[in-house]
This record gives C-alpha cells, sequence and structure tokens, in this order.
C-alpha cells in the first residue's frame, strides 16, 4: 500500500491558509486517483519537532548508537528516539505534499528543523569515498511542494525570491527524490477576493498534475 505523507507547516488553520487550502484539495484528488493510498498527517506546528543537540549525533547526519545514547538523560533519549521515528516515516512514505507559506523569501523555521531530523546517514542519505548519496531513489516517490506568497512572483524574479522552494527542491535530490514539483500560490494579496482568486488558480492546476505524476 502507498503511503502520503502530507507535512503542514502552516500555524494559521485551513479555512486561513492559503497553502493548506490548496494542498487539502490536492491530497483528496491524490487519494481518488490513488485510493489504496494510505494517508497520514505531520503538522510541525502541534507535534514535536525537536532542535538538533550535538550529543544526539556521533558524525555526520548519523544518530548516537545504543551505547551512547544510554548516556544521555532520559529527556535527551526521547529526543533521539524522535529524531528517529520522524526520519522513518519519511522514509516509509511514496508520495509527499508539503504546505507552506513563504516567509521572508523561505519557509517557516520548522520546516528547515524538519529536514535536519529526516537526513540521516544509513536511512535516507549514504557516503561513499566521503560524498553524500541519496538512499531514496530505490521506489517511485513524488514530493510536491505547495507554496502561498501574497505578490505574484514571475518566472525572472523567481529565482531571487523563491528560495524556500529551491532548497526544499535540492534537499529531495539529495536524499534521492527526483519527482519533485511546485503548485504554487501566488498573489494572495491583501483581500479575501485576491486570495480566493489565488487559490482557485492554483486549484485548476491540480488535475494536470496529477496526470503528470500518477498517468
Amino acid at each position: 500500500m502507498r503511503k502520503l505523507l502530507y507535512i503542514i507547516a502552516n500555524s494559521k488553520s485551513e479555512e486561513q491558509s492559503s497553502s493548506r487550502t490548496v494542498s487539502r484539495k490536492l491530497v483528496n484528488a491524490i487519494m481518488r486517483k490513488l485510493p489504496d493510498t494510505k494517508l497520514e498527517e505531520l503538522n510541525l506546528y502541534e507535534e514535536h519537532i525537536p532542535q538538533l543537540k550535538g550529543c544526539y549525533f556521533s558524525g555526520r547526519s548519523a544518530v548516537v548508537s545504543s551505547d551512547a545514547r544510554n548516556r544521555l538523560s532520559e529527556e535527551e533519549q526521547k529526543e533521539v528516539a524522535r529524531i528517529e521515528e520522524l526520519c522513518n516515516q519519511f522514509r516509509e512514505a511514496d508520495i509527499y505534499v508539503l504546505a507552506a507559506p513563504m516567509w521572508s523569501l523561505s519557509f517557516p523555521a520548522p520546516v528547515k528543523e524538519y529536514l535536519d531530523c529526516i537526513i540521516q546517514a544509513g536511512k535516507t542519505i549514504t557516503f561513499e569515498n566521503n560524498k553524500p548519496h541519496g538512499l531514496l531513489g530505490d521506489k517511485y516517490r513524488v514530493f510536491i511542494y505547495v507554496q502561498s506568497s501574497g505578490a505574484n512572483i514571475s518566472w525572472f524574479t523567481k529565482p531571487f525570491l523563491c528560495k524556500g522552494t529551491k532548497y526544499v527542491r535540492d534537499m529531495m535530490k539529495f536524499m534521492g527524490i527526483n519527482n519533485y514539483e511546485e503548485l504554487l500560490v501566488d498573489g494572495t494579496g491583501n483581500t479575501e477576493q485576491e486570495r480566493q482568486r489565488a487559490i482557485r488558480i492554483a486549484s485548476d492546476k491540480i488535475p494536470q498534475l496529477i496526470d503528470k505524476l500518477f498517468s
């Protein structure tokens, strides 16, 4: 059975959030297209995402061994276990949808904390001849980044303004996920009318995106 991991990185409710509104439409469309898919949701604002400490790791992206873990405090051991839990959940999925607003030309801080947790040696990456290689190219995986922004961002200014999308794309490729797509909810503006128009334009792109990825 396929697994769809829906990652929410917006502190607003679904009704208030443009990225969450469009993402929900996308997730529902995927579930209709692939009814044998199990849906898991992870809200980065509601569930605990550890902030990484040096004592949690024995080397680059490698969590501490069992012996070293036993020397940590009880709370620190729980944090390491949570990091592994998040990484395993990500590794077991086939389809990923991330909903986030564009903040300060990037994304909310919990996205970076989450990515730091799931990039782990032996699980999502490996090192060969001291060079990292992704491990998630073992099966067909799809990652879709849904980003909302107040302005209409042209293709010319996108490299300068959408730094978050480039970073997320690079991290997915770093882990071996090459099927990466973006669904941008641009021009949400300052009024509800503008926001609804942006949501409608982005939502109209969903059928074509579904056909491209899952035909």
